[in-house]
């Protein structure tokens, strides 16, 4: 045979066609994938089950674990229907908070001017087509949170007095404090609210006093 000449090479098959989705990975790959999309379905149904005995009727179920329900749903994922309520909140509530600072350079401590958390929340979510439901709700929850677990006084008046307090103070923290790093050590926080009731409409002959009103808390550490 001509050594020009070559045998013709074997047709190589294509290998077969990976299966979709999780069939198509290495065994190992599908035993974690497997594993994580159960604890993500455990944890789902979980949390599901908590928010259902916390908004059912009291029953057996819901007394019996009250603690464990309480625990997960406060703060963060309490519900409400003010919405549905009969007598709709008429008051415009704008909380604020000023800050005790210690300059880096030294001296004496400086307090800030007042800082309307709840304008800056408006603000972030005005003409947005997909607004936040942080930006919306985490601040007017926290101070209703607060608001129902305290006196006029700023006493706790239950078991979710110091929780609620802990809660509004994180959130003030984290909103100031990034912007008053430069400036100094933040020392202490004083949150207060500004009420204003909504005013009567026109064709409304009720008078309103549409005075804004304040409710200073006390001081607390940073």
């Amino acid at each position: 045979m001509d050594s020009n000449e070559r045998e013709p090479a074997e047709a190589v098959a294509p290998p077969p066609p990976r299966a979709p989705g999780m069939a198509g990975l290495p065994a190992p790959y599908r035993v974690v994938a497997a594993l994580a999309l159960g604890v993500v379905a455990a944890a789902a149904c979980s949390h599901l089950g908590l928010v259902f005995l916390h908004v059912a009727p009291a029953n057996t179920l819901s007394k019996e674990h009250a603690r464990t329900v309480d625990g997960w749903i406060y703060p963060e994922f309490e519900q409400n229907w003010k919405l549905f309520a009969p007598n709709p909140l008429q008051q415009n509530i704008a909380v604020q908070v000023r800050a005790e600072v210690r300059p880096w350079t030294g001296g004496e401590p400086v307090t800030t001017a007042w800082r309307d958390l709840t304008a800056e929340d408006g603000a972030a979510i005005r003409h947005s087509l997909l607004p936040s439901h942080t930006e919306q709700n985490e601040l007017r929850r926290a101070w209703d949170f607060f608001t129902g677990s305290h006196d006029e006084d700023a006493k706790p008046n239950g078991e979710r007095g110091e929780l609620s307090e802990e809660y509004l103070r994180r959130i003030a923290l984290d909103r100031i404090g990034p912007d008053l790093r430069e400036e100094g050590r933040v020392l202490r926080i004083q949150l207060r609210s500004a009420t204003t009731a909504v005013a009567a409409p026109k064709w409304s002959t009720e008078k309103t006093d549409t005075q804004t009103y304040y409710r200073e808390l006390p001081w607390w550490r940073a």
